[in-house]
Formats: structure tokens, C-alpha cells, sequence
């Protein structure tokens, strides 16, 4: 499939088949493609944990309206957003960025400067809100990578994010929950949206032209 293809195939799966299981190199690849993803300031505010476990699966569904696929999905991505930007945190990424290039340059350096003047002051649950919004820019790579793969993703805001943290013990790391993805494949047979024509307003109801 291209790709306007895949967005038309790809859909919130309601019933995923707790028979099939996302082969290793499929999740590697949308993984892969979350972490070429664009984020403000190259900051990477956020993390992805892969979830596999049953055990704790069936926990983080218990805090989640007990959404099926989260256990019935063979992999659940879970993006936690740092909770700070910290002067740690911001030179850790600028400190790498002139590892990996091997140089540094003047330009990034007074980036640097003027992040480490902006972003601390403006407090955790500022920053940790910005953060968050780069993990969704995240969460829609990921949605277009699983549907390149032919994979089935559902993402979900609907749990309890302080619960997700303390089963993932995301607090230690400074890191706050945001949002969700079980990966798997659909049981088509039943789920009830699978064959529901897809609708999305047309383009002269969305898009405006400024010419």
C-alpha cells in the first residue's frame, strides 16, 4: 500500500486477535520511526516503553476502563513525557548533539543558551505540558508507521495516567505518563467498526487556502 492507502486501511481497532502476535521487525520499524521523528528544539522530551508482559498489561488495563485491546494486542507502546526541562536534561541533548557531529557549533550554542535562560523558569508543569505535546507528535509517526506495516493501532487517552506511572515507576525516572498504543492485528470477524466506511470532513469543510 502507499500511503494515503494505509491511512485509508488503518482505523481505531476495537477487536484486535489475541492470537496473533506483531512480528519483532514490524515494531522495530514504527519504533524506529517514532524516534526520527520531529520534536521541538531536538529535545526528545519524552520516552516510549514497549510493554509486553501480561502481568503488567492486565494492570495498566485494570487503569484504563479496561480497555480490550491493551491485553488483547501483543505490544503496548506507552509514551511518558518528562515531567521537567531541566538544565540537566537540555545539555544531556546538546552535549550528544555535538558527540554525534563531532563538532561544536557556534549557532546551536547560543541556542543552548537561550533554552537554558527560557525553559527552566518556566516551571514543571509548563514544561512537562510542552513535553507532552511532542509525545502526540510522536503518537501520530507512530500511527502512520503501524499502518505502513499493516499493523492495527488504537490510541488511547482513556486511563488513569497517575496509575500507569506508579505500575511503571515512571516518577523515579521523571517521567509522566500521556498516551497509549496497543499494536496487534484486527479480528475482523468481530469487530463491529471494521467494515464502517471511513469519514472525514471534505477538504472545502477543512482546509482553507490562503492565498
Amino acid at each position: 500500500m502507499d500511503l494515503l492507502q494505509a491511512l485509508n486501511w488503518r482505523y481505531a481497532t476495537k477487536k484486535m486477535d489475541p492470537t496473533k502476535s506483531v512480528p519483532e521487525a514490524k515494531v522495530q520499524r514504527i519504533l524506529e520511526a517514532i524516534r526520527l521523528t520531529a520534536t521541538s528544539s531536538g529535545l526528545q522530551p519524552y520516552e516510549v516503553f514497549v510493554v509486553t508482559n501480561p502481568e503488567v498489561r492486565a494492570k495498566i488495563q485494570a487503569a484504563a476502563n479496561n480497555q480490550a485491546q491493551i491485553t488483547e494486542g501483543s505490544h503496548l507502546l506507552v509514551f511518558a513525557a518528562w515531567n521537567d526541562y531541566t538544565a540537566e536534561r537540555i545539555n544531556m541533548m546538546f552535549d550528544y548533539n555535538n558527540e554525534v557531529r563531532g563538532f561544536v557549533n557556534e549557532g546551536a550554542e547560543n541556542y543552548r543558551k537561550m533554552l537554558l535562560a527560557n525553559y527552566p523558569a518556566k516551571g514543571p508543569e509548563v514544561n512537562f505540558q510542552h513535553a507532552a505535546k511532542q509525545s502526540y507528535i510522536a503518537l501520530g509517526t507512530a500511527l502512520i508507521a503501524a499502518a505502513e506495516q499493516e499493523v492495527d493501532a488504537t490510541p488511547m487517552e482513556g486511563f488513569n495516567p497517575a496509575a500507569v506511572d506508579e505500575i511503571l515507576g515512571l516518577a523515579a525516572r521523571g517521567l509522566r505518563s500521556t498516551v497509549i498504543l496497543p499494536l496487534g492485528y484486527r479480528e475482523a470477524d468481530k469487530d463491529w467498526l471494521v467494515n464502517m466506511k471511513k469519514v472525514r470532513r471534505t477538504n472545502d469543510k477543512f482546509i482553507t487556502e490562503v492565498k
